[in-house]
C-alpha cells in the first residue's frame, strides 16, 4: 500500500513526527472533542489502520443513505489526481469545512494527509471563512456555503464546489471574485469528483472535463458511464443524462429519474431550474405530478409561506418552452435537506402533492 501519511502533514498548524503521533492526537480528539472533531478523529484512525478499505455513507439525495466500502488505494489515487490537477502539493494551506462523515469531507482529509498539507478544520457551517483572518490556497464547499461566504471567499485561492447544482444566479455572483471557482462532478462510488468545470473568469464553462486517467461513454439511454481504473475496478454507470462531447468531456443535462415526460416530450427539471434561477430569491425546484391528458405535468415548488399563482409569476416563464412551463405552483414553508445540503426532492413532493 502506498504511503498513507506525508511527513509534512499538519493539522491546524501542528505537525506530527510519525503516524503513531498522529494516531495519539486523533484519539485525543475522540475523548476531548465534540461533534465534527470526533468524526475527524475517527476517520484519521480509520485511514491509518491496517485495513485496506474504509466505509462511508452515500449522501441519501436519491434514497436512503447506504454504507459502502472503498479501497484506500483508490482514495489515494483520487487524492493525488486532485493534487496534480489543481497543483496543490506539499505545504498547501487548506480549509476543511465539510462533514467528515461523508466522502467529500473524508477526501479533504485524505488529500491533506497524503499531500503534506497544512489542513485547518472548522465545523461545516454556512460561512466557515468568517472565523479566519488567514488566507488559504484551497477549500471545498457546497453551494449553500458559497452563497453565504461571498464576502469572505477572497481568502481562498481555489475553491471546488460539489454536493449539488450551482445555480446560474450563484455563478453570476462569483464572476468578479479573485478566487478560482470550480464545480465538480462525482459521487461516493467514484471517491469524490472525476470531472471539473470552471465557474468564473474567462474559463467559465458548462462543460465538465475529466481529471487525469478518466474517460467517459454513454448508455443507450444517454446516461454517463465512467471508466476510471485507478479509482474504480469497474465502469460506473450513472443515472445522469449527458451530452457527450468527447471521451474526456460532457455537458450535464439532468438525472434520468428526474426526467418528466409531458405530452410525449421529455424535459429536464435541472435545465428548467437553470432558466428560472434568476427569477426567484427563495429556494425552489421543478418536479411533476400525474395528469390525465399529459401523463405528467410540470410543477414548480417554492420554499415560501406566501401563496403563489401561475398568473402573477407568468412573466418569469418567458424563457421556457411550452412543455417546460409549470402548470401548477405549490408552496411549503421549509424544504427537507440531506446532511450534505441537497434537497430531498421526493420527500418534499410527497408532502406538498400527496
Amino acid at each position: 500500500m502506498k504511503h498513507l501519511l506525508h511527513p509534512k502533514f499538519k493539522l491546524n498548524g501542528r505537525g506530527f513526527s510519525s503516524a503513531e503521533e498522529l494516531k495519539v492526537f486523533a484519539k485525543e480528539m475522540l475523548f476531548t472533542g465534540e461533534g465534527e472533531t470526533i468524526s475527524i478523529g475517527k476517520f484519521i484512525l480509520e485511514w491509518l489502520d491496517e485495513n485496506i478499505i474504509f466505509e462511508v455513507y452515500t449522501s441519501g439525495s436519491t434514497g436512503i443513505p447506504k454504507k459502502i466500502s472503498l479501497q484506500k488505494e483508490h482514495a489515494y489515487n483520487s487524492a493525488i489526481a486532485t493534487i496534480d490537477y489543481f497543483e496543490i502539493g506539499e505545504g498547501t494551506r487548506a480549509l476543511l469545512c465539510l462533514p467528515a462523515d461523508y466522502i467529500a469531507g473524508k477526501m479533504m482529509l485524505v488529500r491533506g494527509m497524503v499531500g503534506g498539507w497544512d489542513l485547518f478544520i472548522t465545523s461545516p457551517q454556512k460561512n466557515p471563512l468568517s472565523h479566519f483572518e488567514m488566507e488559504f490556497e484551497f477549500s471545498a464547499m457546497v453551494p449553500y456555503q458559497v452563497h453565504h461566504s461571498l464576502s469572505e471567499l477572497h481568502k481562498v485561492k481555489q475553491v471546488i464546489v460539489g454536493g449539488g447544482a450551482v445555480s446560474i444566479a450563484l455563478e453570476n455572483e462569483i464572476q468578479n471574485l479573485p478566487t478560482k471557482m470550480f464545480a465538480t462532478y462525482g459521487m461516493t462510488e467514484t471517491i469524490s469528483h472525476i470531472a471539473v468545470r470552471s465557474l468564473n473568469g474567462r474559463k467559465r464553462s458548462l462543460i465538465y472535463n475529466a481529471i487525469p486517467r478518466v474517460q467517459f461513454s454513454q448508455t443507450s439511454e444517454g446516461c454517463l458511464c465512467i471508466d476510471a481504473p485507478l479509482i474504480s475496478a469497474e465502469t460506473v454507470i450513472t443515472n445522469d443524462i449527458v451530452e457527450l462531447l468527447s471521451k474526456n468531456s460532457f455537458r450535464l443535462l439532468g438525472r434520468r429519474d428526474n426526467v418528466i415526460n409531458t405530452g410525449g416530450v421529455k424535459v429536464h427539471p435541472e435545465i428548467i431550474e437553470q432558466k428560472l434561477a434568476k427569477n426567484f430569491q427563495v429556494p425552489f425546484f421543478i418536479a411533476s405530478e400525474k395528469d390525465e391528458v399529459l401523463g405528467q405535468k410540470v410543477i414548480l415548488i417554492l420554499e415560501s409561506t406566501v401563496p403563489q399563482t401561475l398568473e402573477e409569476n407568468s412573466r418569469f416563464f418567458d424563457d421556457l418552452t411550452r412543455y417546460e412551463k409549470p402548470k401548477k405552483i405549490y408552496i411549503t414553508p421549509e424544504f427537507e435537506f440531506t446532511e450534505t445540503g441537497k434537497i430531498r426532492r421526493s420527500e418534499v413532493v410527497k408532502k406538498v402533492v400527496g
